[in-house]
């Protein structure tokens, strides 16, 4: 047994580490999240900062013959326009980083820490992105649905029978689910419970679960309010299938990737460095049909099982 009074023989951890030189990693930001959106989206460039969205007025007074092999008079018809489309206008998210130069001077190995102040703050901004992509009230998903395209749970926890019903809103050529994590595990509960477990698809290098073939995308930027319940969307994206599209300002200066920009502000008299850094992007649903929305989704619904399934 050792004692207070017993001689040390060997050198200690705790000495050895004030000579050691530690492996050090970048910042670690627990907000960053996949952005699955940003990725699921297209992406369209926009001039001049406006996007303007052209519609066929009533689409359904569009008229074609189709021949008899008779002499009749063929109908004539003409395609109108809305008299006053919809204009998009880009929106900045936007952020000025300040870094002492002292510090960047003596404190930039092994890390470069006017670099990871940008890093951090650029995945801040493009987080902040992609919940205004979905929550905007200008721009955002939510907003913008078509009440026409608005339905509510049938018992509250998400069904297999609600997701169906999603997909008869958006049948042309659906894209993804975008869901609440919650929401999603909510509804593999309920899969569970039916004995249909939902299949998986391996998208970007990660795992999703789909639902009748079409994928159900994380996003915790979908609101759950105080009552429990959220939102999922069904999405429909691209211009080619008139769905949803993602845009942007291209040709900034200064620029990291399409819509984001980094700019050197110059030093002020006080010896601190600034950086602009400045994100233009909006979203644009291209017909009322690309977009739905599932209402009242709970998302804290569990159910009870026979004892034999309990571990």
């Amino acid at each position: 047994m050792s004692t207070e009074n017993e001689v040390q023989l060997a050198l200690g951890d705790n000495a050895a580490r004030q000579l050691a030189n530690a492996t050090k990693t970048t910042p670690q930001l627990s907000t960053i999240s996949p952005r699955w959106l940003v990725h699921f989206l297209q992406w369209v460039p926009v001039e001049a900062g406006i996007f303007r969205l052209n519609r066929v007025k009533n689409p359904r007074q569009v008229t074609v013959t189709c021949s008899q092999r008779d002499e009749s008079e063929i109908k004539p018809t003409f395609v109108d326009y809305d008299d006053k489309p919809r204009e998009y206008f880009l929106n900045a998210v936007t952020s000025v980083v300040d870094v002492h130069t002292r510090v960047s001077d003596l404190y930039n190995s092994p890390h470069d820490q006017i670099k990871e102040q940008l890093r951090l703050t650029v995945e801040t901004i493009k987080e902040r992105q992609e919940s205004e992509l979905i929550n905007n009230p200008e721009y955002g998903l939510l907003a913008n649905v078509d009440e026409t395209q608005r339905i509510s749970t049938l018992t509250g926890a998400p069904t297999p029978d609600d997701l169906d019903e999603l997909l008869v809103k958006v049948w042309k050529e659906p894209g993804f689910f975008l869901a609440h994590p919650l929401a999603i595990a909510a509804f593999g509960r309920e899969c569970t419970r039916r004995g249909v477990p939902p299949p998986t698809v391996s998208l970007f290098g990660s795992q999703f679960i789909t639902w009748r073939g079409v994928p159900i995308i994380p996003s915790d930027k979908l609101p759950i309010d105080e009552d429990g319940k959220t939102k999922i969307l069904l999405i429909r994206v691209g211009e080619k299938r008139q769905g949803v599209v993602g845009l942007y300002q291209p040709g900034l200066a200064g620029q990291q990737s399409p819509g984001l920009s980094v700019r050197f502000m110059g030093i002020g008299r006080n010896a601190i460095a600034s950086y602009l850094i400045s994100l233009y992007c909006s979203l644009a649903i291209l017909t009322e049909d690309a977009v739905a929305v599932l209402e009242d989704v709970e998302v804290g619904k569990y159910h009870e099982y026979p004892d034999t399934y309990k571990q």
